[in-house]
This record gives C-alpha cells, structure tokens and sequence, in this order.
C-alpha cells in the first residue's frame, strides 16, 4: 500500500473520532473503536485481523494500567468523601503566607489532581480561592485562573492520573520516570505560568467585569453546596490526609530507585512495592482505612462503587485509545509520516513540536483531554524506534498539546466557569488561557531538557 494512501487512511479514521465525538455525540470510546475498524480494514486487514488488533490492544492497555486507575480513582473517591483532600488543600495554604496565598492556591490544585479528578478538585477548591481572593485583595477570576492552571498540571502530567500512567506503558519506559519528570515539570510550570498569567491578568482592559462576570450569579459558597462532596463533620489530619498519595508514590519511587541503583538483580522487595498495581493497591487500602474511620465501612463502600462508576467510563475510553494505537502499530503510518511529512527524527525540537500539535489538534476538535492525550500518544509512539531522545519527553509534548486549549466543548471549562459564575468570555479568560499557558511552559521546558538530557 503506498504512503499516501496510508496517511489518508489515518486522516479518515481521525476525522471519523472527531465527527463521531462533536457530531454524533457518542461516546469517545465508540468513535475510538469505529475508526479503529475503518483504518484497519482500509490498510489491507481482513475483518478477523482488524477485530485481533483491536481486542489485543484493548487487551494490552488494561493489563497495564487498569488495576492501577481502578485502584487510583477508589484512592482520590475515598479522599473527596472522608475529607482528606480538604484539609490537604487547607495544609498547602498555611504554608503559602500573606500575598503568596495565591500561588499556594495552584499548588493546592497541581497536588490535589493527582489523586482526584480535575472537577472534584476545582469543587473542594472554589471556597478555598475566594477566601484567599478576599484575604489576599487579589482578584477573584485571577485566583480562579491560578486554581485551574495548577489543576491541569497536576491532571495532565503526573500519575497516577490515567493519561501520564498509560504514557508510561504507551511508550514503554518505568513510569516512576513520568513520576519523577512529570513533576518537575510541573512544578516549574506551575511557577512560571502564576507569574505570566498574572502579568496577563494585571494588563489594562482585560478583565472586564460588566462583560466577563455574571452580575445574577449567586455566592460560590450557595453554589457550591449543592456540590458537596465531603460527608464527614470531623476530619483527618493533615498527617494521614496525605498518606493515600505519598504512599503508592514512595512505593513508585522505590522500584525506580531499585532499576537505577542495581544494573542487574534489583531486590525483589524493591521491585514489588514499586510495581504500580501493588502501589496503587496499596494506596487504596490506605483510603479504605482512613474512610472505614471517619465514614464507617458501608458508606466507605459506596463511596468506592461510585469512584468505580467513573473509572469504568475512563478505562473504557483509555482501553479503545490502545486499540487505535495497536492499529496505527499494526499498519507501519509512523515510518510513513516520517518520510511523508518530512520530519527529522534527529531533530528533537521538530519532533517535540509536531506532538504537542497532534495532541492540540485532538483538544481544540473535540475537547477531551483524555482522548487527545491518548490518541496523539499512540500516533507518535508508533514512531519512537526512529526518535533519539528518552520518550518522556515526546509524552509530555503530546499531553502538553492535549491540554493546551480546552474550550466551551470541555466539560472542565464548563465546571470552572459556572461554579465562579463567570459568563463564556469569563471562562476563556480565565481557563482557556490560563491553561493554554501552562501547556506552552510544559513544551519550553521539556525541549530543553531533551537538549541538554536527551537520554535522561
């Protein structure tokens, strides 16, 4: 089959995701798999091999990574309903002092994303910024636009959040470095974009609040309550708030740590514990604790068979991404776009660049993060034997370019803006470009550490 034949085969089966998704409204995982079919079929599999490629890689996805996000989501669900993750933003910002509150603000939403979703944490939060709005004298949407730039960090690039745990086995490297990477870069970039964005902010004429804000809207604190998602009077210390999270990452970091230290027969213990359906497992028995104390046992269960209602829904989007990208494997197109589009893999700003636009492209089109991280992870991943730098790096391009420009199709832009009660050109000064910042941040970054560390 010529090249240019398989590069429009995977043009079809892109457009077929997207116009299923911002179309036909169905379910990503059902566009996901429909163009998994289309692009098998059309690049000379018969229709026995295509359905094999398809549950292969559903099948290969979920072996690595679905024990782990079943196990994170039950961990960050426990964490919401006992309490844990409000004291753990409460603890943040009594470290953070006087004007500096608002940046402890972003912290708070860069930690608390790791182990819960970008909604619940944007929830817990919302208060949280307005106290520190008042106290500070800072803006109201300025705090906002700090909260949700730390949120999307912390939701894009550090594990055990689904799309930074599947790059780890999309690309095949130990996902204690996405830990470790993921982290740095967003922590810098979490420094970096407060300080623009407040520049931004700060410009003359660019918030206008007769224009950008809701003058109907009512208190956050009345709107938030009908989003509730704490059911515990008394609550943790900070203490063991955060044992849930330090715990599988200790464990993470340990088996790394192991790799690193012994070129051959790492300690088996080591090994263990840093396997990331152990530290996960672990992870969760820990919030199982905390919530049998401070729920009791049977709304510690509820609480867990609604964690797992979510994780159902992401595993399902997270397992099709696989198929797609076992197809996109299966026909060879990495070789293709690379002689086609004239890429030089020796070249690793070209290649970082053209994976952050694959992954915008997926958000700008149909809004979903997990979908646009995936999918463009599993296009340039069919490329990696012929790139030159450590993969990470090209996971983190292509999860920076999917969560670089979430727009009114986003449900985030939509929970954000409403809970602040911010009119539409409110959230797209506040969300939009907030978060569009950080995703140029992450990509700076990233193209400087593959140039001064190309193979870590």
């Amino acid at each position: 089959m010529t090249s240019g034949l398989l590069l429009f085969n995977l043009v079809l089966a892109i457009a077929i995701i997207i116009a299923g998704i911002v179309v036909l409204k169905l379910n990503p995982s059902i566009s996901l798999i429909v163009a998994s079919i289309v692009l098998g079929l059309m690049s000379g599999f018969t229709s026995l091999e295509t359905a094999e490629i398809i549950s292969t890689g559903f099948g290969d996805m979920m072996i690595s990574i679905g024990l782990p996000v079943g196990f994170g989501v039950i961990l960050g669900q426990l964490m919401s309903e006992t309490g844990c993750a409000e004291v753990i933003a409460d603890s943040i910002l009594k470290v953070f002092k006087g004007r500096a509150a608002i940046f402890g603000v972003a912290f708070a939403g860069l930690v608390l994303t790791i182990p819960v979703f970008f909604d619940v944490a944007v929830i817990i939060l919302m208060p949280i910024a307005m106290a520190v709005s008042k106290k500070t004298e800072k803006s109201l949407p300025l705090v906002i636009g700090f909260l949700v730039m730390g949120a999307a960090i912390g939701q894009s690039l550090i594990p055990p959040t689904p799309n930074p745990l599947a790059a780890a086995e999309i690309f095949g490297f130990d996902v204690g470095i996405m830990l470790i990477v993921g982290t740095i870069v967003g922590g810098i970039t979490c420094f970096l974009s407060c300080i623009v964005y407040n520049k931004l902010f700060n410009t003359k004429g660019f918030w206008k609040p007769e224009k950008d804000e809701n003058i109907a809207f009512k208190s956050i604190e009345e709107n938030i309550e009908s989003h509730n998602v704490s059911n515990v009077e008394k609550r943790p210390n900070a203490l063991i708030a955060f044992l849930p999270i330090v715990v599988p990452v200790v464990c993470i970091l340990m088996g790394t740590l192991g790799n690193a230290m012994f070129d051959e027969n790492p300690p088996e213990l080591m090994l263990f514990l840093g396997n990331k359906v152990v530290a996960m497992l672990l992870g969760a028995i820990v919030s199982y604790i905390i919530g049998w104390k401070y729920l009791g046992k049977e709304m510690s269960d509820e609480a867990a068979s609604r964690g797992l209602a979510t994780a159902g829904m992401v595993l399902l989007i997270t397992g099709a991404g696989g198929s797609f990208g076992s197809v996109i494997k299966a026909t060879d197109i990495g070789n293709v776009l690379v002689s086609s589009l004239g890429i030089d893999t020796g070249n690793s700003v070209a290649i970082l660049l053209f994976a952050y636009c694959v992954g915008m492209v997926f958000r700008v089109a149909q809004g979903s993060g997990t979908v646009a991280g995936i999918t463009s992870m599993q296009i340039m991943a069919s490329m990696s034997s012929m790139i030159h730098i450590h993969p990470v790096y090209v996971a983190i391009a292509c999860l920076a370019g999917g969560n670089s420009f979430g727009h009114v199709n986003d449900s985030g832009f939509w929970v954000s803006t409403n809970l602040a009660g911010f009119k539409v050109t409110g959230g797209l000064k506040t969300y939009t470009t907030g978060i569009f910042i950080t995703s140029v941040f992450e990509l700076l970054i990233v193209i400087i550490a593959a140039l001064i560390f190309p193979a870590i």
